[in-house]
């Protein structure tokens, strides 16, 4: 391995290991859940805001293919194993000034190995998380299904921030060369 390759990897290695970091915290948290809430137990964190319950969820976000059986379980972690995939392919494509990027790759990661953990191991992923505002409950979730909300939601900013550097770039462009015509028309 060259020196260039070895500082190439040592700061990616940083993003995986913040990645891996997150996936502990999750599945650590899904074996508090199954042991402690399991059994119908709830918990108050903040009244009428947050609260702790134990759900099993065999479908995808939000609850839904939950009648799907054995082939619907075997088809999601296929689905959530190429996603993974195409995140780490992704990350390692990334050049080292797109940190948003790369903290974005490593929120997806932790999120989708760490439900896709659950699903090979259990046939379902464990859900704990219930956020209520007023009247509405938020579908229950988990660490990982955050981290995965994050990590589309920096992508989805970057692209926004990206079209804008383009539009901004483009527009300089025009006013530069708009000068450019008017100072030769001038002289």
């Amino acid at each position: 391995m060259t020196l260039r390759s070895t500082r190439h990897f040592g700061w990616r290695a940083a993003y995986l290991l913040a990645a891996f970091g997150i996936y502990l915290v999750d599945q650590a948290s899904k074996a508090w859940a199954l042991r402690s809430l399991r059994f119908g137990e709830s918990r108050t964190v903040f009244d009428r805001v947050l609260y702790l319950a134990y759900a099993e969820n065999r479908g995808i976000a939000f609850g839904q293919l939950q009648e799907g059986g054995e082939f619907s379980r075997w088809m999601l972690v296929a689905l959530a194993s190429l996603a993974a995939v195409g995140v780490l392919a992704y990350f390692w494509r990334t050049p080292r000034a797109d940190d948003r990027i790369l903290g974005a790759c490593a929120l997806l990661l932790a999120g989708i190995t760490g439900n896709l953990t659950d699903r090979l191991r259990l046939a379902h992923v464990i859900d704990f998380i219930e956020v209520h505002i007023g009247t509405y409950q938020w579908p229950t979730f988990n660490i990982a299904d955050a981290a995965i909300c994050a990590g589309a939601f920096l992508l989805a900013f970057d692209l926004f921030l990206e079209g804008r550097t383009a539009e901004n770039k483009e527009g300089r462009k025009q006013n530069a060369e708009g000068g450019r015509k008017a100072l030769m028309s001038d002289g």
